[in-house]
């Protein structure tokens, strides 16, 4: 099993440039991958933990403790994708609520 790294968002987004619509762009893009990368890293999560489970279940593995431990990486990753996704909801309704 792989070991989850958590990066910071500092580093994957870039920085939009005042009065460049470009810049905003790439932001936005930027912003895409990363949240297509952190969906993509709790799916393969929750793939391992379930290709352990199976093991375990059919014998041949033995490893509980592993088995846990992929089944508990996979259950946190999943809770903070669905917090950070809670956020952006909230921050998009906030937006839709301002007055122009």
């Amino acid at each position: 099993m792989t070991d989850m790294h958590i990066n910071g968002i500092a580093g994957q987004l870039t920085t939009p440039q005042a009065g460049t619509r470009s810049s905003a762009a790439d932001a936005a893009k930027g912003f895409g991958n990363f949240l297509k990368g952190a969906v993509s890293e709790v799916n393969q999560l929750h793939h391992e933990a379930d290709q352990a489970v199976e093991a375990l279940t059919a014998g041949r593995s033995q490893d509980v403790h592993n088995t846990m431990i992929a089944l508990q990486k996979a259950d946190v990753s999943f809770q903070l994708l669905m917090q950070i996704r809670n956020k952006v909801v909230s921050a998009y309704e906030t937006v839709m609520r301002m007055q122009i």
